[in-house]
């Protein structure tokens, strides 16, 4: 494929689990992509993997909790990379505590990244994806948004809403030529099972891999224009840990 035929992605949370493993699949598929993390140091080990494949990869560190930043920052990203066909938004923070003990700053926090700054992210991608009338956006949310767990809360609203918007996003921008994808895993063996917000102790053998996800973002993306996957729930064979 040429260089001008070459589709080009943006993903977000890009350093590490299903971004990550996103971003080495869409290189094998021949996508250009744009990375975005809170990390460039990480971002460039990424960078670095997926040039080796002959596509064209650059890293942007963009802190999405800076919520008021985002949308100028992602705007900012398209202008130097390129027109994006594909926008997966799959940054977000995992976060567990029953509603009643979680702070209002904590609460903020997981809407902020895991919601608002997708719609931020979104926001700022549209324009050129309505002027091209072309366009394919995934947004990463949750089995936990379908299926709230105790435990769970704030994590369960913020993923629930994230539906809700792509839902909305595809009845709104159908007409443009732009497509909108819910992908709803189970749980998946990645470092956020690690970080210092998720107080939970699962079988992480039994999860899913970044990988697997990974294949089917790409599946998504790769469908003919007049085919869309509007929502996609991939569950563990072992089912809900």
């Amino acid at each position: 494929m040429s260089v001008e035929q070459r589709r080009r992605a943006l993903i977000t949370g890009a350093s590490s689990g299903i971004g990550k493993a996103t971003a080495l699949a869409f290189a094998k598929a021949g996508i250009d992509i744009a990375l975005v993390s809170r990390s460039l140091d990480k971002l460039e080990a990424v960078r670095e993997a997926v040039e080796h494949t002959g596509v064209e990869a650059k890293a942007y560190a963009v802190d999405l909790a800076r919520i008021s930043e985002v949308k100028d920052k992602i705007q900012a990203i398209a202008l130097d990379f390129g027109d994006l066909d594909i926008l997966v938004n799959n940054a977000g923070i995992a976060y567990t505590g029953t509603l009643s003990e979680t702070p209002l700053e904590d609460w903020q926090q997981v809407i902020n990244l895991n919601l608002t700054s997708v719609f931020q992210c979104i926001v700022g991608i549209l324009p050129s994806m309505r002027d091209r009338g072309t366009g394919t956006i995934i947004n990463v949310a949750s089995i936990a948004a379908k299926q709230p767990f105790p435990g769970w809360g704030a994590y369960s609203v913020s993923k629930a809403g994230l539906i809700a918007l792509s839902q909305t996003l595809a009845q709104e921008e159908r007409t443009h030529g732009i497509r909108v994808t819910a992908i709803c895993p189970g749980a998946v063996n990645t470092e956020l099972w690690d970080t210092e917000t998720v107080h939970v102790n699962l079988d992480r053998s039994k999860m899913l891999t970044p990988e697997i996800v990974a294949q089917s973002i790409l599946y998504t993306v790769l469908l003919p224009q007049q085919a869309v996957i509007d929502e996609l729930t991939l569950m563990p064979s072992a089912g809900a840990l």
